[in-house]
This record gives C-alpha cells, structure tokens and sequence, in this order.
C-alpha cells in the first residue's frame, strides 16, 4: 500500500510538473508573440510601401527669400496663417495666391509671408511646417510648400509621414544629409510653435486667414481676411489700405 501511495504522489507531482511546463511554455510563447507584434508596429511604417509624391506645377516667385516674398520695405504686410492639411489653404494657393503675387507683391505694394499655426490639424502639420522651413536653409521653402500641398490628401492620414517628407524633399532636390540634420534636431519646432501662437495672439481660429498691416500716421492698422477668398477681396482690402496710404 505505501509504494502504491507513493507512486500515486509521483504521478500527482509528475503531472504538476507537467502542467508548470505547459504553462511557462504558454506563457513564453505569448510574451514571444506580443514582441513580435510589437515589434511589427515599429518596424512596419517604414517599411511598407508609400505612395509616390506627384510634383508640383512650377511657379515663379519673385524676391522670395525663406518664408517671404517680395519686398520687405513694401508699404503693406500680409501674412497668411495656414496648414498644410488644410483643404482651404490648398484652394487659395491654387486659386488665387499667384494672382495677388502678381498683382500687389510683385509690383512692391505688399509683402507676403507665409505661417504655420503648428499643428493645428494635427502632428502631420506640424511636420510638414518643419519640413517647409527646413527647405527654407537651403533656399527651397516656397518648392516644398508647393510640392506639400500637390500631395495633400487628407488629414492625418500618412500624406506628410516622415517617408514621404523625405520623398519630397528628393522630389525638389534638397541635399538629403542637411536636411535630415535639420528635421532630426528639430531646428525650427520652436519656430513652428511660435507661428502658432502669433496666430492665437492675433485671433485666428480658422485657416487660412490673413493678417494686412500697415502704418497710418506712425499707427498700426490691421485689417483681417479669413478663408480662401478670390482675388476680389483681396483687391477690395488692399486698394482701400492702400486709399488710407495716400497711394
């Protein structure tokens, strides 16, 4: 009866053994598998395909130096707060801002600077501001800007994912080292925040909107146009500004 027992309680210890095994062996596989998926996630969005970047129509900017263009002793200032996710803005750089280039920028009326308001959309806006002012260091601002709103495709969706900043940043030619520098120790992420918030300070709450500013007996006078309006309302703005100037 005792070496019955006894084998009886080998067998029950054998059996937990067993069991111990099986569950760390369960337990080692699913950690292994978490890892994996893990590691999946990292490792995939730089690895999978992404869409090529279309380029940009050619468009002539005069006098354009970084963000600016034109002449910065011009009697008038505009600034455009924007996003480069945003569909609006899109609109009006298609529409209308080579007419008012043409029209009161490149004639010496206006000054013309271009903003970000950091990531207004979402990361990816802030990103491709980076980008933008990153081009700028090597005289290329306004072909990313361009180049960034030829491949806008949506919010928040990878049309400005790191990959495809670096594609368009080939696309118009940067010199990838100096770049890469640039975007890795975030040179212009103060920057991109300051537009943001000369943006708040200055009561936008919409993209694009534009800031004209100009002085008046030694005063500053702001007038204000929000959205992708056409030409005409920016006409109507700026001859009534330039009407104040005595011009």
């Amino acid at each position: 009866m005792e070496n019955k027992d006894m084998s009886k309680r080998q067998m029950r210890k054998e059996q937990m053994r067993r069991k111990e095994r099986q569950s760390r062996l369960i337990g080692i596989g699913l950690i292994t598998l978490a890892a994996i998926f893990v590691a999946f996630l990292i490792i995939y969005p730089n690895v999978k395909p992404v869409d090529a970047v279309l380029p940009a129509p050619e468009t002539s900017r005069q006098d354009a130096d970084f963000n600016a263009v034109g002449n910065p002793e011009a009697p008038i200032t505009i600034t455009e707060y924007s996003d480069f996710q945003c569909p609006y803005c899109r609109i009006f750089y298609e529409k209308t801002e080579a007419a008012l280039l043409a029209q009161y920028v490149d004639t010496g009326k206006a000054y013309f600077v271009y903003k970000s308001v950091g990531g207004f959309i979402g990361p990816e806006s802030k990103d491709a501001a980076e980008a933008a002012y990153c081009a700028g260091d090597q005289g290329k601002f306004w072909e990313m800007h361009d180049t960034l709103f030829a491949n806008q495709t949506g919010e928040n969706v990878g049309a400005y994912s790191s990959r495809r900043l670096e594609l368009m940043a080939d696309e118009i030619g940067l010199d990838r080292d100096l770049y890469d520098d640039c975007i890795s120790s975030g040179k212009y992420s103060d920057l991109v925040e300051q537009d943001a918030k000369d943006a708040t300070a200055a009561g936008i709450q919409a993209t694009p909107s534009f800031i004209i500013t100009y002085e008046v007996n030694g005063e500053t006078q702001t007038r204000v146009i929000q959205g992708a309006q056409g030409i005409e309302v920016f006409a109507q703005e700026i001859e009534a500004a330039l009407a104040e100037l005595g011009q």
